[in-house]
């Protein structure tokens, strides 16, 4: 009988650890990611976390609010340099050359071994892809980065301002001469002369993303960008980089545009009908859809002789380190693929957020169809993409990066003109890139 009861408290014993058995089989992996603009992308990308590991129970990934694009990589360098490297992280697609430099990225290549990874690989759309790989040295590329929450910038604008100005609600302008024109006969001021509507925005602030409001006006120049495809020279003072930049400037000098206005109010601006017009990501465009108690439409930035924009937006980057394991890596290259591999997925993504949904098949499901079909300004972006160009990168990110953002704030505050802050910048940024050449 002793013994009988000694089998069976043994029994009970295992059976009780068995739960603790089966955590320790689970891979965790923590994943930073960012926010930097409305309508809950974090709630979005926990709700996709968990429903991961409901049909993957030995994976689970903790999803991690990082703060903004910038604090994210903050974050990420800090536990790279403490020696606890992530084994994934959703970060910008821009600071692909200086995590690469760090020699700290896992290509994405070598684990497509099936023709299916390969389809997979191979069929984001390429204007996203620009920011996303590099040449391998061989006349080909390696993949270092997975698209996922990326963008374009676009305009917006309110119909029922247009209207009360004069102007065809359902026609943007199309040229920088339109945009100059429009914008100063959408300002609207009180009785007592002062603005209670400005025609546009486009911020300019360091804290938001001055050196990617730069590229639209460089880019709608023929597709003029601000840096070579290999990371290693920028073309600050080149004389399309000043025309645009005066160009912009120019639009507040005309009092159609409030004086360097802010990344974190331009959003709230224009819902709240202080401005007309906007230049913004498309990641935004959930969110003033829900937010804004005015009919707005959206389309492609303005040409001056081209049309144009860059891609922005973040990327699923896997990294190597001597804390992550092979099982480690397997496990977070499986959450990305299924993160990015389902049209449905990709599609409800976009349209939760606005975000480009990143691969072409996505636009073909009858989700995407439906509510496209409703609210065509779902497609803007995605078809804008056909003129789009890499977001500015380059080696040593944040200090050439600041440097211009320094120069654009200073121009349009007026401490500086185009050309004197653009050359000063020019000369900073060779003295850094030089040792990348």
């Amino acid at each position: 009988m002793k013994k009988l009861l000694a089998v069976f408290l043994a029994m009970l014993f295992v059976l009780s650890m068995a739960p603790f058995a089966l955590a320790d089989d689970v891979i965790e992996l923590n994943m930073y990611f960012p926010v930097s603009v409305g309508g809950g992308p974090d709630q979005l990308i926990s709700a996709l976390c968990d429903e991961f590991h409901g049909e993957h129970p030995d994976i689970k990934i903790n999803p991690i609010y990082a703060g903004s694009y910038a604090d994210t990589t903050t974050k990420v360098m800090a536990d790279i340099k403490a020696g606890n490297t992530p084994a994934i992280a959703l970060m910008f697609s821009i600071d692909l050359y200086q995590l690469y430099s760090l020699d700290v990225l896992q290509d994405y290549n070598q684990f497509c071994t099936t023709e299916e990874d390969l389809a997979w690989l191979n069929g984001f759309y390429d204007g996203f892809m620009q920011n996303s790989r590099l040449p391998d040295g061989n006349g080909g590329y390696l993949t270092y980065g997975i698209p996922w929450q990326r963008s374009t910038i676009i305009l917006y604008w309110n119909k029922e301002a247009f209207k009360e100005a004069g102007l065809d609600p359902e026609v943007a302008p199309k040229t920088w001469d339109e945009l100059e024109d429009y914008a100063a006969k959408l300002v609207k001021k009180d009785d007592a002369g002062n603005v209670v509507r400005y025609g546009i925005e486009v911020p300019s602030d360091k804290a938001g993303y001055a050196y990617w409001m730069l590229q639209t006006f460089t880019l709608t120049q023929d597709h003029f960008n601000l840096m070579s495809d290999d990371g290693t020279e920028v073309y600050f003072n080149d004389p399309k980089t000043i025309t645009g930049l005066n160009f912009w400037k120019h639009l507040s000098d005309i009092g159609a545009m409030p004086v360097a206005p802010k990344w974190a109010n331009t959003r709230n601006d224009f819902v709240n009908g202080t401005i007309a017009m906007m230049y913004h990501t498309t990641g935004q465009l959930t969110s003033v859809k829900k937010d804004a108690p005015f009919e707005f439409g959206t389309s492609y930035l303005p040409m001056n002789t081209s049309y144009g924009s860059p891609t922005g937006g973040g990327n699923f980057y896997l990294f190597k380190g001597d804390n992550i394991t092979p099982e480690m890596t397997q496990a977070a290259f499986t959450f990305i693929q299924w993160m990015t591999n389902n049209p449905d997925r990709v599609a409800q993504w976009s349209i939760d957020t606005g975000y480009v949904a990143t691969r072409p098949e996505a636009y073909e499901t009858q989700r995407m169809i439906d509510y496209a079909a409703g609210f065509p300004s779902a497609l803007t972006a995605r078809d804008q993409l056909e003129f789009a160009s890499a977001e500015f990168s380059v080696y040593d990110q944040k200090t050439v990066q600041d440097i211009l953002d320094t120069a654009i704030e200073e121009v349009m505050t007026g401490l500086k003109d185009a050309e004197t802050a653009l050359n000063e910048a020019q000369e900073a940024a060779d003295a850094i890139l030089e040792d990348y050449r």
